[in-house]
């Protein structure tokens, strides 16, 4: 099949192309409007999808050396997210099914993270997943394709959030997480001892209390400190996230007792998290699957990969699919 994907549920604009399994093509337009605030401003997000919606999509397919009347269907992301962002994508995608007579199928984006994985991998069930990103984190147990039962999540703050606001407070651009992951590659992870929450029971995750150690133990220290150590203070903060997902994720693999493992997400692509976690895997004898980093972050390959398994299950939407703020 070819399925043309479209992905908008913040604020990266995306569409790609897949055709019989292989991604054609990947197109992401970023959107920098953001940079100014720190953050993302859900009504600027939507305004931007609205300008670059067309342009990308036009761009995956003559990428791909397809057109419209090549493609078998559309997989558009459908929550959770921005629902103005949402919006954009799911109507754009529905003008598209309704003019060129294409199925629609509507893909929930955090699935579309986990089967990233087997853009490059053979699909294989059941495993676990360990999905880390700016607005979720959870352990999923996955029997068969999109029959999952959530293990744990996080109580509070994603793991991605607590890294891109403690960036912010060691003043690195935004988004900060890959900045705080740069550095920390040439830091001393031991250089501050940060909390572990609830590293010791359970399969849930909180993240707030350590953005708030974090915040207390600047506080007391001289700007002049922090940059002379930014590296240590990066490495020790990267230490202190990984640690817990890493203690996290053995336990849901002895819980269930799985012989296939994968992470996904955006914090998927996080260094200090991606060698943690090949080193369980081999001690723990287990099967790792982490995708590539342009199918880490928010892409529309994932959702095109998401939408041909749907296809291959006669599980099509129609025009009456709404978006989801959350899922």
């Amino acid at each position: 099949m070819n399925i043309l994907g479209i992905e908008s549920s913040c604020d990266d604009t995306a569409a790609a192309v897949l055709s019989d399994g292989k991604i054609l093509s990947n197109v992401i337009a970023s959107q920098t409007v953001h940079e100014q605030f720190g953050g993302v401003v859900p009504e600027l997000a939507s305004r931007a999808h609205n300008k670059t919606i067309w342009a990308t999509v036009d761009q995956a397919l003559e990428t791909s050396g397809f057109s419209m009347p090549d493609v078998d269907a559309i997989a558009v992301a459908k929550g959770p997210g921005l629902m103005g962002s949402l919006l954009v994508g799911l109507g754009f995608a529905k003008g598209l099914s309704l003019s060129w007579e294409k199925p629609l199928i509507g893909v929930n984006h955090i699935d579309a993270h986990m089967y990233a994985n087997f853009i490059e991998h053979n699909e294989v069930f059941p495993f676990v997943a360990l999905i880390v990103s700016g607005g979720h984190t959870r352990l999923v147990h996955v029997t068969a394709p999109f029959e999952h039962t959530v293990l744990g999540k996080t109580r509070d703050d994603a793991a991605g959030e607590a890294f891109d606001k403690i960036g912010k407070m060691l003043n690195l651009p935004y988004p900060a997480g890959p900045y705080v992951d740069r550095h920390a590659k040439t830091g001393n992870p031991e250089f501050a001892d940060f909390p572990r929450a609830m590293a010791k029971k359970g399969l849930d995750f909180s993240f707030s209390g350590l953005k708030t150690s974090v915040l207390y133990y600047l506080r007391d220290q001289r700007q002049s400190y922090i940059d002379e150590h930014l590296d240590d203070l990066c490495a020790s903060v990267s230490a202190a996230i990984s640690d817990v997902l890493l203690v996290k994720l053995r336990r849901a693999v002895r819980k269930t007792g799985v012989k296939q493992v994968m992470v996904a997400g955006g914090v998927s692509a996080n260094s200090m998290l991606r060698e943690k976690v090949r080193a369980m895997a081999k001690k723990e004898g287990v099967n790792l699957m982490i995708p590539a980093m342009e199918y880490c972050t928010d892409n529309a390959a994932m959702i095109a990969k998401a939408g041909e398994m749907k296809a291959r299950l006669d599980q099509f939407d129609g025009m009456e699919l709404k978006p989801f703020a959350s899922l």
